[in-house]
């Protein structure tokens, strides 16, 4: 199933697929994703849901089998934004522009064009702003398993 997904999938929907335990399902992935570490291909978790990807050390190949680019790099602002939205998620445009101290229009649209982060709710505060959340492409550009990977960073506290 994760083979021929388009998305993440959760263990609860590939239960109702095939009609099993969900400790199974849960068990069985687990297994999976340590059989596929260093090979060419990874499963990746992302919150609760689970997707097959490329591994990094591979992707140079599938680009130029693809005819992708690979000069296509994250510029600064890129990178700083998504690292805000990574250790700080759910996140407000408005609290990532209050951390950075800059206006983040750019950034933004590339992160969501390479679907890197994505919208994940409605803030409580006045207007209900969109919160963002990274993705499983996020995971997988970075290499990483789950976000529970992520180097621990001690993060300034945002200014008022």
């Amino acid at each position: 199933m994760l083979f021929v997904a388009d998305r993440a999938l959760t263990a609860e929907e590939i239960c109702a697929a095939i009609g099993e335990d969900s400790s199974l399902v849960e068990h069985a992935l687990e297994q999976l994703r340590e059989q596929y570490e260093g090979r060419g291909v990874r499963i990746m978790l992302h919150g609760d849901s689970y997707q097959m990807c490329t591994a990094p050390e591979a992707s140079i190949y599938c680009q130029k089998l693809l005819g992708l680019s690979s000069d296509q790099k994250l510029t600064q602002a890129s990178l700083e934004t998504l690292a805000i939205i990574a250790y700080n998620q759910p996140a407000t445009r408005a609290e990532i522009e209050r951390i950075r101290g800059v206006n983040s229009d750019s950034p933004f649209s590339l992160l969501v064009n390479r679907g890197l982060i994505t919208p994940v709710g409605r803030g409580d505060q006045a207007g209900r702003p969109i919160l963002y959340g990274t993705t499983s492409g996020f995971l997988a550009y970075f290499g990483i398993g789950s976000l529970d990977d992520l180097p621990d960073v001690e993060l300034p506290e945002p200014q008022a």
